[in-house]
Parts: C-alpha cells; sequence; structure tokens
C-alpha cells in the first residue's frame, strides 16, 4: 500500500502517514481486509485506541498527544508603509506562529486575503502553504515597449481599441472558441492528476485576461534615463496583468483544502495557513502544479502581447515582466527557505519588475535594490483601500467618468470596483519602499480595458 492509496482513503499528514506504514508489516491483513480496516479507522480512530498494530495510526489520527504546536517565539518580520489596516498586520501576526515560518514582510499595498494578507511575504522551512501562494496562482505583469509613436494613441485609437478587443478576452470562464497556440502546451500536463485534467480547459484560455483587478492597456512610458536597451524618451507601451486563469484557480482550491485536511489541529484564524510537506508526496504534487502554472501563466501573457502586436503589424523593442503570488526556494538568514509572496514583486539587486497604480495613475518599472529585511521583496501595485462591495455602493460612473477625463483616460470596459478611487496612491507605496526599489521608468495608462461591469471578482 502507498502513500497515494493511504491519503486517498483519508490518512492525512506526515504522523499518521508513518504510523500507516510502520504498521503494514504488523497487520498481516490482505490488501481489502486492510483498506477496510483503515476506512474504518478513519471514521472513528478512538475505537481503535486499544488495538495493539493500529493504535499508534489512531491516536495520529486524533491528532496526537501534542496537537497543535506554534512557535516558541513568532518568526521575525518587518512593515513597510504606514497606516495599513489592523486585519493585514494581524494576519501577518498570526502567521508568523506557524511552526514552519521563518521570517516574514509586509508590503506598503498590504490589504487583507485569504490566510495571509496580499502584499505579505513569508519564509517557511521545507513546507509550502496553498493559501499563502494565492488563489490566481503566478497572477504577474508584462509590459512590452512597442514599435509604435505615441501620437497613434490619438490618431490610431480606433484600431488600438479593436486589438484589445479582438485579441483577448475577458470574464471568469473566458475562452477563445479556436484556441491560440503556444509551446506551454507540450509540457508536461501529467505532473499531477488534477492538472492533467485542466489541460483542455487551460488551452482554450490561452491569451485570456480574466476578471476583478486584471486589465490590458495601452499607455505612455517615459524613460528618463538609458535603460532597457532604449534611449531615453516617451514610447508606446502595452500593459497587461493576469495569472493563471480557471486552470491556477482550481489548483489552489484542490490543495488548500489537502493541506486543511492534513492539519486540522490548526486553530480556527490559521487554518488557511495549512501546508504541505515538500518532503511528501502532496507537497511534491502542489509544487509540480504551481511550478507549471506559472509557466502557463506566463505564456497567457506572451501570447496576449504576441497576438496584439501581430494584429498591429508591429514589433515589442523590450519587455518586462515578473510573477507575484508564487512562492520560490531561496537562502534567507542562513538556509533554504521557501518564500511565498503573495501579492508581492520579487525585487532581488538589479531584478526588473513592474508596480501598476490604478486604471488612471501610473505605473512603474522597477530595479530591485535586494533588500534581506523584506527577503528580497516590493509591493505588487497600490493596494486596495476599499471593498468591492462597498465601491459599488460609493461610487456613480458619472463622477468616475469626469475623473478619468481630467486624466486623460479612456475606459473601455470595467467595474465600478475597480475605480481609481478605490486604491491607496501608488506614489506614497512608492515612497514608502524606496529602499526595496529603484524607479526605472513610468508607464501613464491611456488606454483601459478590464471586465466588463457584473463579472465576479477572481482576483
Amino acid at each position: 500500500m502507498k502513500v497515494r492509496e493511504l491519503e486517498n482513503l483519508g490518512v492525512h499528514g506526515k504522523k499518521a502517514i508513518k504510523a500507516a506504514l510502520d504498521l503494514l508489516p504488523k497487520a498481516r491483513l490482505k490488501h481489502a481486509e486492510l483498506r477496510d480496516k483503515i476506512g474504518s479507522l478513519v471514521q472513528d480512530p478512538s475505537a481503535f485506541l486499544g488495538d495493539p498494530v493500529f493504535s499508534e495510526l489512531a491516536r495520529a489520527m486524533m491528532g496526537g498527544e501534542e496537537g497543535f504546536q506554534e512557535r516558541a517565539e513568532r518568526a521575525p518580520w518587518k512593515q513597510w508603509g504606514k497606516d495599513l489596516d489592523p486585519q493585514s498586520i494581524e494576519q501577518m501576526v498570526q502567521a508568523t506562529r506557524l511552526p514552519v515560518a521563518v521570517a516574514g514582510a509586509l508590503m506598503p499595498d498590504a490589504h487583507v486575503g485569504y490566510g495571509l494578507p496580499i502584499g505579505g511575504v513569508l519564509a517557511t522551512d521545507r513546507s509550502v502553504i496553498p493559501y499563502a501562494v494565492g488563489v490566481d496562482i503566478a497572477c504577474r505583469m508584462r509590459l512590452s515597449v512597442l514599435d509604435l509613436p505615441v501620437e497613434a494613441l490619438e490618431k490610431d485609437r480606433g484600431r488600438l481599441i479593436r486589438s484589445l478587443e479582438n485579441e483577448t478576452r475577458f470574464g471568469v470562464g473566458a475562452e477563445f472558441k479556436k484556441p491560440r497556440e503556444h509551446a506551454v502546451m507540450q509540457e508536461d500536463w501529467t505532473v499531477t492528476p488534477l492538472t492533467h485534467k485542466l489541460k483542455r480547459k487551460a488551452h482554450n484560455q490561452l491569451g485570456t485576461s480574466g476578471s476583478g483587478n486584471h486589465f490590458v492597456e495601452y499607455g505612455i512610458l517615459t524613460l528618463d534615463h538609458p535603460d532597457l536597451g532604449l534611449t531615453p524618451g516617451k514610447y508606446l507601451a502595452l500593459l497587461s496583468h493576469s495569472g493563471s486563469r480557471g486552470s491556477g484557480a482550481e489548483v489552489a482550491a484542490f490543495y488548500s483544502k489537502l493541506a486543511k485536511d492534513l492539519h486540522p489541529e490548526l486553530p480556527p484564524e490559521l487554518a488557511r495557513l495549512a501546508w504541505l510537506d515538500l518532503d511528501d508526496e502532496s507537497g511534491q504534487e502542489y509544487w509540480a502544479a504551481m511550478e507549471l502554472m506559472g509557466k502557463y501563466a506566463a505564456a497567457n501573457h506572451e501570447v496576449i502581447h504576441r497576438e496584439i502586436a501581430r494584429a498591429l503589424g508591429v514589433r515589442a523593442l523590450a519587455s518586462i515582466e515578473n510573477h507575484h503570488n508564487f512562492a520560490w526556494k531561496e537562502e534567507h538568514l542562513g538556509k533554504l527557505v521557501v518564500v511565498h509572496r503573495k501579492g508581492a514583486t520579487p525585487a532581488g539587486r538589479g531584478v526588473l519588475g513592474v508596480i501598476p497604480g490604478s486604471m488612471a495613475s501610473p505605473a512603474f518599472v522597477v530595479r530591485g535594490k535586494g533588500n534581506e529585511e523584506s527577503l528580497l521583496s516590493a509591493s505588487h501595485g497600490a493596494g486596495r483601500v476599499m471593498s468591492r462591495t462597498q465601491a459599488l455602493k460609493t461610487f456613480n460612473w458619472k463622477d468616475v467618468q469626469r475623473y478619468l477625463d481630467e486624466k486623460g483616460v479612456t475606459l473601455i470596459s470595467a467595474g465600478l470596483d475597480e475605480v481609481p478611487m478605490v486604491y491607496k496612491d501608488i506614489h506614497e507605496v512608492m515612497a514608502s519602499q524606496e529602499d526595496l526599489v529603484e524607479r526605472v521608468a513610468r508607464f501613464q495608462p491611456k488606454l483601459v480595458k478590464m471586465a466588463p461591469a457584473g463579472e465576479r471578482a477572481e482576483d
């Protein structure tokens, strides 16, 4: 009997799996009888506490004698930014209680998330936390500088808008009737049973943009100094924000539930921070699925930019991209750890990335300074100051449209829950992390497309 079969029977957790494997040679039962016995034990472990062979497994299934053992001292962490909401700070504090926690950091765009706050960074020991990676695995940014004059934003506006309308799709479940092609679909999608099942959905959604805070937009990139292989000046650029779409969401849901099932000992406030051990099959499976979703999300952006450039008959002069909502194996504090960046941008020394503001405020191309205190991280955006529900109650399109007109922004589609006023001031956010990144260029949105009003958010 193998680990996967034991997990299918309901035996979860490193201690319980070990107890089950240890008892197999002692049980002296046929395979079917052993399955029935373990199945009964899973249903009622207390009935087997007196059994000479199965008692250790029963105690392990009941959480053993120890139950939840948090760190003797909370893991160290540091905060960037002022006036962060107390709930986000509390979520970060709770995360540092975990026995697998090593260190943490909270970015200036922080707001409440599932388990770990958005803008939360957490390093763990030999373990990965699905909810600390995020629901939209490998959500990322990509900016392409196009070989078009800035004047095209006015002179060729209609064609630019049509390219956004025709070359990607927005909304929950959005897909192409004729799937787009990319080498990512030749990757090994059988790395887990779930990703194998999701391959067709992923192919159909390749090159789509989803909903929530995801967007594709044209704008003006201002480069004040020679960089990115470009001379100083103003350029027309394309910026996109989206992730691994429905496939990533299903991977996140499946393994988040599995992690919670494996750690019934966690108190309610930590349940969404349940982890998978990277030495176990479940952790290795999730890691393989997460890595595949990372490749898929990158391909998703590449297809969007490729098809828009093709439709316009232009080429990209330069491209910059970065993940957030991901986990990396890195060395910090003298040891190899797993760094979760949930809504946080990698900011190792010299690493390029893009930090957006809102549909009417600038995004910045940045270069990381390699600050170890932040675990080589920076914010992934401006961060919300208002819930989607409250936004719908607070704003109206007449006032928002007047504001967008003042900023010179043409909004093709979006919901009221994504208007500029629901976000923090990106300039204040950037000022609070000057020790984390340096600004390389500034992108000002001009033609913006998001999912239309009424779409459920999936960010």
